[in-house]
Formats: C-alpha cells, structure tokens, sequence
C-alpha cells in the first residue's frame, strides 16, 4: 500500500499505525509531530512518520541510542521537545531518557506543581501536547495490539474508574503467594484506554490498562512477581518468582533466584545515585533522602485490559494481558513519590476486591477472570 496516498482508508485498509494515527491520537493536518526513536526502533518510528505524513501532518524523527532507567536523553531530543509539538512519539527501546537539566531545575505550573521532564510538562502540565509512549515496542507487537475494540476498551475502563470511586483499599490475593493489602483512599484511578485525542491525553500503544497509586507508606503484606520484571537495562520474564516483603508500604525485602538478584541491584543502584547527583547539582538539595527512600515505594497497582496482549517479557504488553496485574516498584502517578526508577512486574491470575468506608467490598478479577461486563 502507498502510505503517501492522501484518502482516507477504511478499517479494514488501515495498518496498525494509521489507526493509531487516525483514530487513537487523532492527529490533524498541520499538526507537528515529533518522533523519538532508537536505531531498534527505526521500523516503528517509520511507520508512525509515514502514518502521520499521509494525514497532512509536519513529521520529524529524530533517533538517539538506548537509554537506561538511569541515563540522561540527547540533549538535542530535550531542545526538540522544547519547541512543544502538538504531538509526540516516543518510540524508545528502553526508555526515553531524563531531563537532566529539568532534573536540577523542575518546571512550575501555575497551581504548584513540579516536573523533572519536559516531556511530562507538556504532557501533564501545560496540558498542550498529545503523547504517546512505547517502550520495547516490535512491529510484532504493534501490528498484534493496536488495531483492537477501542470502544468496548473504553466501556470497561470507565465501569472500573465507577467502582474505584470512594475506594479505601484494594486486597489483591494469587497463586503464587501475592497477599497485599493496598491503600488508595482519596487516589484516582487512571487509564490508559486508546483514547489521546485531547490536549494533555497520552498513554501507551499498546493500550488497555487501569491503574491507581497506592497511598504512600501505606502498602502491606507480600508481592510474588511470577510474570514478568522490568530491571535498569530491561524487561524479562520470570524463571523462578521474585517475592518482596512490605513494611510501611515499602519493600523490604527481595528473595528469589537470580531475577530477585537482578532486581536488587536495580533498586540499590536507584537509592545510590540520587546522593551523587545531588552533589553534582544535578537535583535539588536536599531530594536525594526522598529519592533513596522511594525507590522501594509501591508506586502502582495496574489491571491489564487488552484482549490481544499476551506476556512475552516485554512489559509494554505484558502489563496490558489479560489475566494479570502488575505492581510498580518506585516513582508513583500521584507526583507525591519521586524516584529514579518504576519498575512494573506482573502477577497472573489475580482476585482484586475493592473495599469502601461502610464496610462493603466487591470482587473485579477472579483468578485472572474479569467480573465486570
């Protein structure tokens, strides 16, 4: 098919990408849409720039190597994003890179809040971007998890956004030994349902998700990680599970075999660093404590929602399986849990059950099974 051609396609016409393009960001004629990508990531990325090309749109891809949980962006992907395009891509292997000179010096909107990235002030901030994130995404998986029901997508996350509303915990319970008791009294559950058409709207492709950050601190019991991991260098799947203990909604201790290793020299890498970065100035004074601490915080409770993801040792469409939950070691949603790192693992065959302030509760997952229409 010729992506050049300007008409409009029909669904069953459109690849992947157009309909992410076309449906999921909603990208218009004259629009600037900046893509982020790695040379891995170059098939992706080209498709996206092709995608928003054939709408009329002013596409730039610009490329820059892999880069950790613990590595800086290209300086020059930072001034990119400062011309603040209606759109961005990022089409990252790992992970986009922080801000290194927003890390030492946050943005400020209006009403308080802080950023240490640019991408995530336009974003979330200013509200005047539009974006989407991608980490270790495959043509595979774009082309098996992005063209799926986006309405019926939609439907189930704002029937679980109702049944979180006055929510005081969460008790997630599974096989392997996942026995935890979640505190989200006054917290918002948040979605990633395919729908970013709207200033200030952004999330994963692929999509379908819910998620919801504990209240600080307040997290207890045991997480027994049997899915999936991700680590600083990347995701994996599990050989043998990694359990960690909680104690004032803080991990406190990891055992396992040689994954439940790889994951503690992740966190104790995160709580290192922030001491020398600050010296360098390179974060605020006094941060580097708040850092150290969160990085064994328990940042997100997520429900995977996309009937076509499966868990393959790729997170990006790991967290998104059906029949699973993942916890999040590390930075948190609620901007109240800064970290270096947030690292999702996934839990199979969950039972959720939500619990209010009168005492009464209801069921959402059932040994993985979702019990909401």
């Amino acid at each position: 098919m010729d992506l050049f051609k300007k008409k409009t396609l029909n669904k069953k016409e459109r690849n992947a990408a157009q309909v992410v393009v076309q449906d999921v960001v909603a990208v218009k004629k004259g629009e600037r849409v900046l893509i982020i990508a790695n040379p891995a990531t170059n098939p992706v990325a080209q498709s996206f720039y092709l995608a928003a090309d054939e709408v009329g749109a002013v596409p730039t891809l610009i490329f820059q190597n892999d880069k950790t949980s613990f590595d800086n962006a290209n300086k020059e992907v930072i001034a990119a994003l400062k011309t603040e395009p209606e759109v961005c891509f990022s089409i990252s292997n790992v992970k986009l890179g922080k801000d290194e000179q927003a890390q030492a010096n946050p943005y400020k909107t209006e009403d308080g809040q802080t950023f240490t990235h640019i991408f995530d002030y336009l974003l979330d901030g200013k509200k005047t971007m539009r974006g989407v994130w991608t980490p270790g995404i495959t043509e595979d998986m774009l082309n098996r998890t992005a063209n799926i029901d986006y309405a019926e997508l939609q439907h189930r996350c704002v029937e679980l956004k109702k049944l979180f509303q006055g929510a005081v915990s969460v008790h997630v319970t599974a096989p392997a030994g996942t026995d935890v008791e979640i505190d989200v009294q006054g917290r918002e559950l948040l979605f990633d349902d395919g729908d970013f058409t709207k200033p200030g709207t952004g999330g994963n492709i692929p999509a379908g998700e819910v998620f919801i950050s504990p209240v600080v601190g307040k997290t207890k019991g045991v997480i027994v990680y049997d899915g999936s991991m991700t680590f600083s260098d990347g995701d994996a799947l599990l050989e043998s599970p990694i359990t960690c203990k909680l104690e004032n909604g803080f991990v406190s201790e990891i055992t396992g075999g040689a994954s439940a290793k790889r994951l503690l020299k992740t966190i104790t890498e995160a709580e290192a660093k922030p001491a020398l970065m600050e010296k360098e100035n390179k974060m605020q004074k006094d941060q580097a404590p708040v850092y150290k601490r969160n990085a064994r915080n328990i940042g997100e409770l997520g429900i995977g929602l996309n009937p076509a993801a499966q868990i393959t040792g790729n997170m990006l469409e790991d967290e998104k399986a059906f029949h699973t939950c993942h916890f999040a070691i590390g930075e948190n949603y609620d901007n109240d849990a800064p970290a270096l790192i947030h690292l999702d693992g996934v839990v199979r065959d969950p039972t959720i059950v939500i619990n209010y302030a009168d005492k009464e509760s209801v069921k959402i997952l059932e040994n993985g099974d979702l019990l909401i229409k």
